[in-house]
């Protein structure tokens, strides 16, 4: 073999060796997350069906503020891999203590907005006379936890950013036996019901905070980084994520647009739905699992200058993307007999699943480009074009999926929209990545 042609195997085994090194603890920490939810609903669920329904409606609410944020740690993993890469550490850790003052500072913001209008919250996301109550006081408690979750994200991603993504899978699961453990002392051993559940989860919370402060208070010393707020760097660090958040607003719109439609089509399509819905989520985190590497390492190459390094780390990200939903779409056809009767008995549920379940399979292969050029163009920092593409897909999307109830289209056309959205997702992330445009090098965008 010539030196010429082992060149560029050598260069696909180091990029492997970056994106698996770097997304399997990220994938261990994104399934160990939504932990928190089902060890509590596994807890509170022995209460009593109000107590039970009231969590399911406080919980919803704040796993939307808490994904509504979620660009405190996309953003701040950006702006730390470029100044990694740049071999500026000192500026690493205070452009992430900036994230991290940013999140404190929205996260007293939501607690000043939750606190008093609970009640009216939980009237409006339909909680039940008797879950009404219940959902207030999980709330009002949960709601202290908010500053430490999305400590906890802005954290997240100044570890990833520093190319660790271990740390984050060590205070996720953690947290995770912490959130268990404390749930069954408060709820049972101490008798505090509901709000013991929401203590011991505000309790897990804070715990995994102070973890990530001590972490990179840990750091800071190291590098003569100071831990002071910077009115100026948190003013940008706000800048840099509202992009993203734009990104994120548009992306949630459309699954609500999507279960919205899916409520229209009959209880059965509903069910079917949610289930799908759910299996689509889980899928989903092996696929984000890449793109997180994707973000830390590409902005690492951005920050050192080595624009063909990034590019190449670009295509062959994509190539695991495209190959690992390629495998994910097989397994879903192949386990989808198998699958629905764990979440519904019931032959209308199966039958309408079935095959909107093909729709999901053959959109894996699509789905993991998407991601995968979902966090190449976030590790470039390239938020306002992620924004206005995600704006784009929305109103593409729109009228496609208000239009299958009216047109008598059942659940798999709706997922044929859903499929139609990720592939305009597609379109336009791949024109850009083409374009080269996002590929701007430098310490900063």
């Amino acid at each position: 073999m010539t030196q010429a042609s082992a060149a560029p195997g050598a260069t696909r085994r180091r990029h492997d060796r970056e994106i698996v090194a770097l997304a399997l603890p990220a994938f261990g920490a994104l399934v160990a997350e939504p932990l928190f939810v089902l060890a509590d609903s596994a807890i509170v669920g022995h209460l009593g069906t109000a107590q039970l329904a009231g969590l399911g409606v406080a919980s919803a609410l704040l796993m939307t503020a808490v994904g509504v944020f979620v660009f405190l740690a996309y953003a701040t993993t950006a702006a730390v891999a470029r100044r990694v890469g740049a071999g500026d550490m000192r500026s690493a850790i205070r452009q992430g203590m900036d994230g991290i003052w940013l999140a404190l500072l929205i996260g007293a913001a939501v607690i000043a907005v939750a606190l008093p209008t609970a009640p009216s919250l939980m009237e409006f996301l339909g909680a039940s006379d008797t879950a009404a109550s219940y959902a207030t006081t999980y709330l009002r408690i949960s709601v202290f936890g908010i500053p430490a979750m999305l400590v906890v994200l802005a954290a997240t991603g100044i570890l990833r950013g520093l190319q660790d993504t271990k740390t984050p899978l060590y205070v996720a699961v953690g947290g995770f036996v912490a959130n268990a453990v404390l749930n069954v002392v408060l709820v049972y051993g101490v008798g505090l019901g509901i709000a013991g559940s929401a203590w011991g989860t505000v309790i897990a919370q804070c715990g995994m905070a102070a973890v990530y402060l001590y972490v990179v208070a840990r750091g800071a010393r190291e590098y003569g980084a100071s831990l002071r707020p910077d009115v100026t760097g948190i003013r940008a660090c706000a800048q840099a994520g509202t992009p993203l958040l734009v990104r994120t607003l548009s992306l949630r719109a459309i699954l609500l647009i999507a279960t919205t439609v899916a409520a229209r089509l009959g209880d059965a399509d509903m069910a079917a739905h949610q289930i799908i819905l759910s299996l689509w989520s889980l899928l989903a985190f092996a696929l984000d699992a890449i793109a997180i590497a994707g973000q830390a390492i590409i902005g690492r190459y951005l920050g050192a200058d080595d624009a063909q390094g990034a590019r190449e780390a670009c295509r062959r990200m994509v190539q695991w993307g495209l190959v690992t939903g390629i495998a994910l779409g097989l397994l879903v056809i192949a386990t989808r007999p198998l699958f629905l009767p764990l979440f519904s008995g019931d032959s209308g549920v199966q039958n309408a699943a079935l095959p909107a379940l093909v729709m999901v399979a053959v959109s894996q292969p699509i789905c993991g480009i998407v991601f995968v050029l979902d966090g190449v163009l976030m590790g470039a920092g390239d938020g306002p074009y992620l924004a206005w593409a995600m704006l784009l897909t929305l109103a593409v999307f729109t009228p496609v999926a208000l239009l299958v109830p009216l047109l008598g289209g059942g659940l798999t056309a709706l997922w044929g929209a859903m499929t139609l959205m990720m592939t305009m997702r597609m379109v336009t992330l791949w024109l850009r990545s083409r374009s080269g445009r996002w590929v701007v090098t430098g310490a900063t965008r």
